[in-house]
């Protein structure tokens, strides 16, 4: 089970507009998610029509009459989609606990029995950086910061990451930031400037997704809806869609590596150790010096079968695929992907084109058959315009057609 944080205690960023699409958008994914509703004002809350006396301070809370677990308070709102409501008795949880012992843990021992009944957690933080939204940090593995392009949010995402430190340095509990840019108007030339400014500074941790400033995320809320319940075909439907897909993905891409290095180690434990010392060392420093050298032997060789046997697996994979040329002419973007159900709509380097002179061009090998693909134009989906066999998709929007043959070399777009 994944818990994430949406935060920032600057209003009017789509903080909770994001963490009610987005758990919508995971559970469309084929994920179990709870969406965790931590701020006093209720507003993920009403924004799914869902009014209730009884919240997360029914179970924290020592002081109150009702005291409830957490397994009592949850409500369905869509298939695979469950939420904990808010009412304003959350807000009396920070002067409540401001004496406690352990206060920083209180939402962790609140959602340690649901461990393993969902895939994913979304908490919506209150707008401030109190107890509440501390308390969500020390429990969370991922943080997501939506941002507007402006440069108060720039700001915010300052102070909070200086509280993401602060819970790593005195309560040993590291969390992962990522910042997702919201309400961006491509209308206007300031937000291309703010976004350039953003991925300057914080383009390591920034999602390739952009949520683009939709009229129907309003209006979806104001109606008690999700996005895609209200308008499925809408670009706010269709971007908080994308990132779902691209925090899978990375969720993925996160657990290969971990059981590499995982497995790296064990190979490394069990490798035959043949560097003998004849005497030892005095100084400590010496010593441990002679120790990294003779350890990163012992992993140059435990590796190299492990290469050997990945250079195989990789020739046999390779044996009839065909490399497919995928070009678009984009001179003014910033980054563009192309995807489709060759990589089952993922976003990741391997499907990163590459900017020359204008036009943007990834080579993909491909097997025999028919894909469905579309281009990512800095977080816009666009199909192919050199490409004139098209299908309608779920979406409303259209999918490029590609037939592959054995022994193609062929160029797309």
């Amino acid at each position: 089970m994944k818990i994430i944080s949406v935060a920032n205690q600057k209003g009017g960023c789509g903080k909770t507009t994001t963490a009610i699409n987005l758990a919508s958008a995971l559970s469309q994914n084929g994920q179990k998610v709870l969406l965790f509703d931590l701020d006093p004002q209720a507003h993920a809350s009403l924004g799914l029509d869902i009014e209730s006396q009884d919240s997360i301070y029914n179970v924290i809370s020592k002081l109150t009459p009702r005291k409830l677990k957490i397994e009592n308070i949850i409500r369905r709102v869509e298939n695979s989609f469950d939420l904990v409501p808010s009412n304003v008795l959350v807000g009396t949880l920070e002067q409540e606990l401001s004496d406690e012992i352990g206060r920083e843990l209180k939402l962790r021992e609140a959602i340690e029995p649901l461990n393993d009944r969902y895939d994913y957690v979304i908490i919506d933080c209150p707008p401030s950086l109190g107890i509440l939204t501390v308390n969500a940090i020390r429990v969370s593995d991922e943080l997501i910061i939506p941002v507007e392009t402006s440069r108060f949010s720039m700001q915010g995402v300052d102070h909070l990451t200086d509280i993401v430190n602060l819970v790593k340095d005195r309560l040993n509990h590291e969390v992962k930031c990522r910042i997702l840019v919201t309400m961006f108007d491509s209308r206007l030339r300031h937000s291309f400037a703010m976004l350039s400014t953003f991925k300057e500074r914080f383009e390591k941790i920034m999602f390739d997704t952009i949520i683009h400033i939709n009229v129907k995320l309003k209006e979806s809320a104001v109606m008690g809806k999700t996005v895609s319940a209200y308008d499925k075909y809408c670009r706010g439907s269709k971007d908080y869609f994308s990132l779902a897909k691209e925090l899978i993905l990375l969720d993925r891409l996160d657990r290969e590596k971990s059981e590499e290095k995982d497995q790296a180690r064990e190979e490394i434990a069990e490798a035959p150790r043949e560097v003998v010392r004849d005497e030892v060392r005095r100084e400590n420093r010496i010593e441990r010096t002679e120790t990294t050298k003779s350890e990163e032997l012992i992993s140059e060789d435990a590796l190299a079968p492990m290469s050997e046997q990945m250079q195989d697996i990789v020739r046999k994979e390779m044996v009839g695929l065909s490399k497919i040329r995928f070009s678009i002419n984009a001179p003014e973007a910033k980054s563009v992907y192309v995807t489709g159900s060759f990589n089952d709509w993922s976003l990741d380097d391997t499907c990163r084109m590459h900017e020359k002179d204008g036009t943007w061009e990834a080579e993909i090998p491909l097997k025999p058959g028919l894909y469905k693909y579309q281009f990512i134009v800095d977080g816009v989906w666009k199909e192919d315009p050199k490409n004139a066999r098209k299908e309608r998709n779920s979406f409303g929007d259209i999918n490029s057609l590609i037939e592959v043959s054995a022994g193609d070399q062929q160029a797309a777009g």
